[in-house]
């Protein structure tokens, strides 16, 4: 048998709506063929070629249609099941003709407008297992039961579980013990732990901790289920070949010999473990995350600071507008005061835009105030522009200005930046704090940190002093601090290595590990890769302000090095939801790269 002609058009992939459709009364092909000799045309190369000398003698020309992918100028109809023998068909009778409508009936249903599958978007996993969200349905408390992880993830997790019970295995407590000794933020939070169940057991009766502990018993007015401990060693067996002197099989152990003793109520494993909940789910146990401290369940709901105002905005809302101009700190912006249907969606220093159509000039605009739906927008100062320049830095698009706005507004004390690698976060963060600590002395000095999560294997002890020991991991600053030294090219070498010794006076780098119990005045503190931060060691960092003093939070979502914190449950996040709204705070999320092309590219495709 000839070679097929190889084709002269490239393959594409049709979306569903591209897909030819049967035209009426022009059926491309027979019903079935006449005889098994009856040559068939050869779908790639189109030459007619005999049934026989073909693997495929015994299917007709329809089936062969059916099973070969359509060309983008034949039209396809319904395929048709060929009868058994090669004979004529018969004629089709009614029950033929309603099969063949329901079949068309049901090709008309699809949606045409659908993509391709493999561009369709992952379905989102339910953090609730099947037996949880069904005790959710028929309002029956259920029993949770904890790994060790979730209390050195959380120490409080035990009063997290609003009406429903905590039960403690008493391997969860030989873990506790095992972690208890150091200096690590997991020792402390074990320590804390023990501390709380220490606390709970005092002054009970002998029963108590058979018959539950009110977790409420501490003060914890939401807890209002029942603590209860592993008092006698379950008699539940594991699968065949499960080690069972290993913790987590332990635990799995315990679950299950609950869910037999206590039938008919929701016994869900909590667990920070992956591999923990896969095994408890193969064992057909119930299991979840925890789940309680995520901020958000979906990050493309965080606050990102910037809205788009509609296109009808001034129609709708200039009605009434008042406005009056303002001078502080030597530059002149407008106010505008507006009223209608819109504004109850704003929040206080987020910044509003309206890109100009037609020649008009944009809008750029904070929200400085907000009384039901009357608001007070402010211009913005633009920082793109060399004459407003930070440090010899402008900004290269709208974000950027948004930011610059933020970072050199001496009324906003707390300021998040969100971005991809290259959006310019930390360069934006020096060249305010270098204007601002140099220029207008408003600040002291700048003080710098960052999270010390190694992105591969560590590389051991550093020596030196604590700003020696956290200069490798200050790399991304001294790069940002040669482009901001070199903006000056007429100051020549003498001047330059003035400017640098004067800026490395003014630039403290600390290690998180000293900051408890610190408290700064007049300082311009940036926190770098806060993403890798808990909840809890941000609320440590924040707290440290002291008059006068600005934090930074600079991160990327996306890039978390820390073991079990997410995007939902990022520091970071937990302050850019907490801190929206506030009249001395702000946030912007930078969406594009400015690094360079390469970087900008390597983002999008890597």
């Amino acid at each position: 048998m000839p070679l097929p002609k190889i084709p002269t058009k490239p393959a594409t992939i049709l979306l569903t709506k591209d897909y030819p459709q049967p035209v009426a009364g022009k059926s491309p092909v027979r019903a079935a063929a006449k005889a098994e000799n009856d040559p068939v045309e050869d779908l790639i190369s189109g030459a007619a070629v005999p049934a026989a000398k073909t693997n495929r003698a015994r299917k007709s020309k329809a089936a062969l249609l059916a099973e070969a992918p359509a060309r983008e100028d034949t039209p396809v109809a319904a395929p048709i099941a060929a009868p058994a023998r090669a004979e004529a068909p018969a004629k089709p009778g009614k029950s033929d003709k309603a099969a063949k409508n329901g079949l068309q009936a049901k090709l008309r249903e699809t949606d045409n407008n659908a993509p391709h599958p493999a561009k369709h978007k992952p379905v989102e996993v339910n953090v609730k297992s099947p037996a949880s969200r069904k005790a959710d349905t028929s309002g029956v408390t259920k029993m949770f039961v904890l790994d060790t992880n979730v209390l050195m993830h959380d120490p409080t997790s035990l009063f997290r579980f609003e009406e429903h019970d905590v039960y403690l295995p008493m391997m969860t407590l030989e873990e506790l013990d095992n972690h208890k000794k150091g200096m690590s933020e997991v020792a402390r939070n074990a320590r804390q732990v023990s501390r709380t169940l220490d606390a709970l057991i005092a002054n009970t009766e002998d029963d108590a901790i058979e018959t539950g502990i009110p977790l409420a018993k501490l003060g914890n007015k939401d807890a209002k289920g029942r603590l209860y401990f592993q008092t006698r060693l379950n008699a539940a067996t594991l699968p065949e070949g499960l080690p069972s002197g290993k913790a987590d099989n332990q635990i799995l152990g315990v679950v299950r010999a609950l869910e037999m003793d206590q039938e008919g109520r929701a016994i869900v494993l909590v667990s920070k473990d992956i591999n923990m909940r896969i095994k408890a789910r193969a064992m057909g146990l119930a299991a979840e995350d925890y789940f309680n401290d995520h901020v958000l369940e979906d990050t493309d709901l965080l606050y990102s600071g910037i809205v788009q105002l509609p296109d009808d905005f001034w129609t709708r809302h200039g009605k009434g507008m008042e406005s009056w101009q303002e001078i502080k700190g030597g530059y002149s912006s407008t106010w505008y005061r507006v009223t209608g249907p819109f504004i109850p969606s704003l929040m206080v220093n987020q910044f509003v835009y309206l890109e100009g159509k037609g020649g008009e000039a944009p809008f750029y605009g904070q929200v400085r105030q907000i009384n039901g739906k009357t608001a007070v927008l402010q211009t913005l100062r633009d920082y793109s522009s060399n004459k407003n320049n930070v440090w010899g830095i402008t900004a290269r698009n709208r974000e950027q200005n948004f930011a610059l706005n933020l970072l050199m507004n001496p009324e906003i004390d707390f300021v998040s930046l969100l971005g991809q690698a290259g959006t310019g976060k930390t360069l934006l963060a020096l060249a305010a704090g270098l204007a601002q600590v140099l220029e207008t002395k408003q600040y002291n000095e700048i003080i710098v940190t960052r999270v010390t999560v190694p992105v591969g294997e560590d590389i051991g002890f550093l020596p030196g002093t604590e700003e020696e020991k956290m200069s490798p991991w200050m790399g991304a600053f001294d790069d940002n601090l040669e482009v901001l030294m070199k903006s000056d090219g007429d100051a020549g070498d003498w001047g330059r290595a003035a400017t640098q010794d004067l800026i490395r006076s003014r630039i403290k780098i600390k290690s998180l590990n000293f900051m408890r119990g610190r408290t700064f005045v007049n300082k311009f503190l940036i926190i770098d890769e806060a993403q890798n931060l808990t909840p809890k060691q941000m609320k440590t960092l924040v707290t440290r302000a002291g008059p006068g003093t600005k934090i930074l939070c600079l991160g990327n979502i996306a890039q978390i090095d820390t073991p079990y914190l997410t995007e939902g449950s990022s520091g970071l996040t937990y302050v850019v939801d907490r801190f929206k709204g506030w009249s001395h705070g702000g946030h912007v999320t930078l969406a594009r790269g400015e690094r360079s092309r390469l970087a900008d590219h390597a983002s999008d495709v890597l």
